[in-house]
C-alpha cells in the first residue's frame, strides 16, 4: 500500500514560507508561543520585518561603525560564541585585549602560565596586553621599556567612563579619609554638552554633576568657567575630545594649565580625565601636535570608543590609565572559579569576544598609516559637504574645522520651516539626519548634525547636498506649520492705522517655533507605538 499525504500535513520545510500559514497571523509580540515553527518561517518573518529599518550607512546620525572588511566579519562570526571573561578556556583571545592587571600581584603571564601547563605552552609575556598597550602608546603614556600599559577593554566608552569615574572617586575618598576630612560630597565638573553617561554615572554613583552652561557659538567647556567651578570635592575634570554636539576638540591644554596653577594656590590635587569616545582615534592621526593625552601632566585616565573611529562594530569601548597609582587596587576582584586567579574590573561579567578581536584586527590590519587615511578621507569629506552646504547660502556651520569629522549647520533663517522640517524631509530620501537643541544655556538653538565615517563617500557627500537642496525647495514652496503670531516678549511697538503693531527679535522667534516643533516630535514618538 502507498501511503501518501496531503499538502496541509505534509512536511512544511519543503514549501515556500509565504505558502504556509505561518504568515498569515501576527508573530507574538509579549507573550512566548506554544508552539514551534519551523526556522525557515521564524527567519523569514524576521527579516521582513527588520526591512523596515532604515539603512545602517545611510545613517548620518550615528557615530558608530557600519562597515567592516569582509575578513574582519568573518573573524568575528568565528568567535561569536567565545565568551570573553573565560579567559583561562580562550587564553589568546584573552591576550589580544589582555589588561590592567599585568601591573599588580598576579599577572597575566602567570595566569597563562596556569592554564598553559595543562594545554597550551607557555606564552611570551613580551605578546601580552595588545591592544590595551597599542592604545595607551597612541595616547603618549609615560610608559618605559619593559612596562605594561594599565587599561582594559569594555562594552564601550559609558562603561569607561563609570570605571574611570569610580577610580577617580575611590581615589579621592581614599584621600580625604587620611586626612580625617568629610568624603561623602564629591562632584565632578563637566560641560554642559557631555554624553548622558556621564549624567548617569553622576546619579548612580552619587557624584554631584557641577556643569559649565554653554553660550551660543560657543559649544563646549569653557576651561576658564570649569576651573573656577573646582572645589575640594571635585574628584576630576572631565574634557571632551570630541563633542557630540557639533564635533569640537575642547581646550585640554588650557585647562590643564589652569588646574596646574589652581591646585599649587589650593594644595589640591584635582586630576583631568579625558572623554576622548570620538576624537580619541582621530587626532593621534591628523592633528598629532595637539596636546590632549598624557603628555599633559594632569591627565590621569582617557576613554576611547573602538566602536566609533576605532572603526569597529558596536560593542567595544577602552579606558587607559597613566600609572597603576591612578586605579586603585581595592577595585580589582579576583576569581578562580572560571579555572585559575582572574583579576576582574567591570561593571558586568560575561561578554562577547567577537569586538575585542575586530579591534585588534583594526590595529594590525590598517596600521597607524591606514588610520591616518581614513581619517584624513573624513575630513576631506566633510568639507565637501561644509562647501556644498554654504554654496546655498541658507545655512550657518555650526561645527568646527578642528576636531570630529562632521559637519553641524542650523538653518539662517527658520522662521518658516525648521531644522526639523529639514530632517523629516531628508527621510523621503533615505537619510537619516538628526536634528536637535542644544543644551542649556543654548537650547534656542537648533541644529542638524551628519557624522563622516569611514564609508560615507565623498560621492554620497555631493548627493546628500543635491538631496538638501531639493527639500529646502520643497519647503520653499509650503506654508509654515506654525504661527508666529504669539508675542513673548514685546520688544518694538510703532503705530500703524491706529492700531499697535507688535515686532518680536529672531531670537525670540526661533526660541518660539524650537519649544513648538519639540513639543510636535515628543508628541509624533509618544503617538507612534515605537519603544
Amino acid at each position: 500500500m502507498v501511503l501518501t499525504k496531503t499538502a496541509s500535513e505534509s512536511d512544511v520545510s519543503i514549501h515556500s514560507t509565504f505558502a504556509s500559514r505561518y504568515v498569515k497571523t501576527s508573530l507574538p509580540r509579549f507573550k512566548m508561543p506554544d508552539n514551534s515553527i519551523p526556522k525557515e518561517a521564524a527567519y523569514q518573518i524576521i527579516n521582513d520585518e527588520l526591512m523596515l529599518d532604515g539603512n545602517p550607512r545611510l545613517n548620518l546620525a550615528s557615530f558608530v561603525t557600519t562597515w567592516m572588511e569582509p575578513e574582519c566579519d568573518k573573524l568575528m562570526m568565528d568567535s561569536i560564541n567565545k565568551n570573553y571573561v573565560d579567559m583561562d578556556e580562550y587564553p589568546v583571545t584573552t591576550e589580544l585585549q589582555a589588561s590592567y592587571y599585568l601591573n599588580y600581584q598576579i599577572s597575566m603571564t602567570c595566569i597563562l602560565t596556569i592554564s598553559t601547563n595543562f594545554k597550551f605552552g607557555i606564552l611570551d609575556s613580551k605578546k601580552i596586553n595588545r591592544c590595551v598597550n597599542m592604545i595607551a602608546h597612541l595616547f603618549n603614556a609615560p610608559l618605559g621599556e619593559s612596562e605594561t600599559a594599565v587599561g582594559v577593554g569594555t562594552v564601550g566608552s559609558s562603561e569607561a567612563i563609570m570605571l574611570a569615574g569610580l577610580a577617580f572617586k575611590r581615589k579621592w575618598q581614599n584621600k580625604r579619609r587620611a586626612e580625617g576630612k568629610p568624603w561623602d560630597k564629591p562632584n565632578i565638573v563637566t560641560g554642559a554638552n557631555v554624553q548622558v553617561c556621564w549624567e548617569k554615572f553622576a546619579r548612580y554613583f552619587e557624584v554631584e554633576l557641577k556643569e559649565v552652561k554653554l553660550s551660543e557659538g560657543y559649544y563646549v567647556m569653557d576651561p576658564v568657567k570649569a576651573v573656577d567651578m573646582v572645589d575640594e570635592n571635585t574628584i576630576c575634570v572631565a574634557a571632551i575630545l570630541g563633542s557630540t554636539l557639533n564635533g569640537e576638540f575642547e581646550d585640554v591644554k588650557l585647562l590643564n594649565d589652569l588646574l596646574v596653577e589652581k591646585n599649587k594656590e589650593t594644595g589640591w590635587e584635582t586630576p583631568i580625565h579625558v572623554d576622548a569616545a570620538s576624537g580619541g582615534f582621530i587626532a593621534p592621526f591628523i592633528y598629532p601636535e595637539l596636546e590632549w593625552d598624557f603628555r599633559l601632566p594632569l591627565v590621569k585616565s582617557i576613554n576611547v570608543s573602538g566602536h566609533k573611529y576605532g572603526l569597529v562594530y558596536a560593542g567595544i569601548g577602552w579606558v587607559i590609565w597613566r600609572t597603576k597609582d591612578d586605579l586603585p587596587e581595592e577595585l580589582i576582584f579576583h576569581i578562580n572559579y572560571l579555572g585559575s586567579d582572574q583579576p576582574t574590573f567591570t561593571l558586568n561579567f560575561s561578554k562577547g569576544s567577537s569586538q575585542v578581536i575586530a579591534q585588534y584586527y583594526q590595529l594590525i590590519r590598517l596600521g597607524y598609516e591606514g588610520y591616518r587615511n581614513i581619517m584624513e578621507n573624513c575630513r576631506d569629506n566633510a568639507d565637501v559637504l561644509k562647501e556644498g552646504l554654504e554654496k546655498t547660502g541658507r545655512f550657518n556651520i555650526v561645527s568646527k574645522d578642528e576636531g570630529v569629522p562632521l559637519v553641524a549647520f542650523s538653518l539662517k533663517d527658520n522662521s518658516l520651516h525648521t531644522e526639523f522640517e529639514v530632517s523629516d524631509y531628508l527621510r523621503r530620501f533615505g537619510w537619516i539626519v538628526p536634528a536637535y537643541t542644544m543644551p542649556a544655556d543654548a537650547q534656542h538653538v537648533t541644529v542638524l548634525r551628519v557624522v563622516i565615517r569611514e564609508d560615507f563617500s565623498r560621492t554620497l557627500a555631493e548627493r546628500l547636498v543635491n538631496d538638501i537642496k531639493k527639500v529646502l525647495q520643497e519647503l520653499d514652496t509650503l506654508p509654515s506649520k506654525f504661527s508666529t503670531n504669539v508675542c513673548v516678549t514685546c520688544v518694538e511697538t510703532k503705530e500703524k492705522n491706529g492700531n499697535i503693531v507688535i515686532k518680536k527679535t529672531a531670537l525670540e522667534t526661533q526660541k518660539e517655533i524650537t519649544t513648538a516643533w519639540r513639543k510636535f516630535v515628543m508628541d509624533k514618538k509618544r503617538t507612534s507605538g515605537v519603544c
